[in-house]
């Protein structure tokens, strides 16, 4: 079989450096290696409160910065999650199979749950992972590219498919979680031991900031004692942080980043990744603008859809007829 790639982005939160690194530089690549499916979770997106035109307008954005990333739409299909109802109903079924002690184990959920009062806790939050292996299994998707806290998430959905198959046979096919070597994990400027994560004004370099904020946050980063331009993420954590940046945007090798970097000093390190950037990030911001003004997303959304639809719901079938659920509008 040919190979089938899936990436959804749930769209709350403004997105930000990390996760133009970590996802969309690499779509245009991707669609190279076979057929892609990249969706907007917006159903996931429901899991924690968020105003209704947030919601709208992160969705647009969204579609908005998968265009703008180059992606190939005649060979990868975009799509919101909730424009394609097998999701929904594949989600119903699919409940009954994964387990409230599997689920109750999942990091996200447990770091989400603890900052909340137990009567604010939604069924959707816990379930969350169910939905996500319905995401990936409708479109037999054999390859997940993913962010190493999203590695749990796939190891769940393999067990399904491992449950189900041995259950009901060959119904689905098996995933398999990709975790790109540099730029995986991009860091917060001001607290480098924590994750950029659409929350920290300060620490988070955010995809639609103004290129002299960005450039201002960046020579603001938090580094290191010392002097020396060196990766060393237990005692440099902000000087390999930025490293990480800087190679990642030039497709090159940590090593290679401290070869160039030799004896320079910090402030000239931090204008260096500054410079690269806003270089790439300011000629990012204009397709998105130009894109935004055309409403060129709307079109590609709905032809999108149409796609996943067709893909989707041969999955769903299978798995309704493999559980035995009766279909008479064959």
């Amino acid at each position: 079989m040919a190979n089938r790639i899936l990436t959804g982005i749930k769209p709350t939160g403004q997105l930000t450096l990390g996760n133009y690194i970590g996802v969309l530089k690499h779509l245009k690549e991707e669609t190279e290696r076979g057929e892609c499916f990249y969706f907007i979770a917006d159903l996931h997106a429901l899991t924690l409160p968020i105003e209704p035109e947030v919601l709208r307008q992160n969705s647009i954005d969204l579609a908005c910065f998968y265009l703008a990333a180059g992606i190939d739409t005649s060979k990868a299909h975009l799509f919101l999650q909730s424009s394609v109802s097998a999701h929904a109903e594949l989600n119903a079924i699919m409940q009954n199979y994964l387990y409230m002690g599997e689920l109750s184990r999942m990091t996200q959920f447990k770091d989400k749950s603890s900052k909340m009062k137990e009567s604010a806790i939604g069924l959707g939050l816990f379930a969350y992972p169910v939905l996500m292996a319905c995401d990936i299994v409708l479109y037999d998707a054999n390859i997940i590219p993913v962010g190493e806290d999203q590695i749990q998430h796939v190891e769940l959905t393999r067990d399904l498919v491992n449950r189900i198959n041995n259950r009901y046979g060959d119904v689905l096919t098996l995933p398999k979680y990709e975790v790109r070597k540099v730029g995986a994990r991009i860091m917060s400027l001001s607290d480098p031991t924590k994750k950029m994560s659409k929350s920290d004004p300060k620490g988070d370099i955010f995809l639609k900031d103004d290129l002299n904020v960005i450039r201002k946050k960046i020579m603001s980063a938090v580094t290191d004692s010392g002097s020396e331009v060196k990766f060393d993420e237990e005692n440099k954590p902000g000087i390999s942080n930025l490293l990480t940046i800087y190679a990642a945007l030039k497709d090159i090798s940590i090593e290679e980043a401290e070869k160039l970097f030799e004896g320079y000093r910090y402030g000239d390190f931090k204008k260096a990744v500054a410079d690269v950037v806003c270089e790439e990030l300011g000629a990012f911001q204009e397709k998105y603008r130009q894109i935004l003004e055309s409403k060129q997303y709307v079109k590609v959304l709905q032809e999108g859809a149409e796609a996943a639809q067709k893909v989707a719901n041969v999955t769903l079938k299978r798995v309704k007829k493999a559980i035995g659920l009766l279909e008479v509008n064959e």
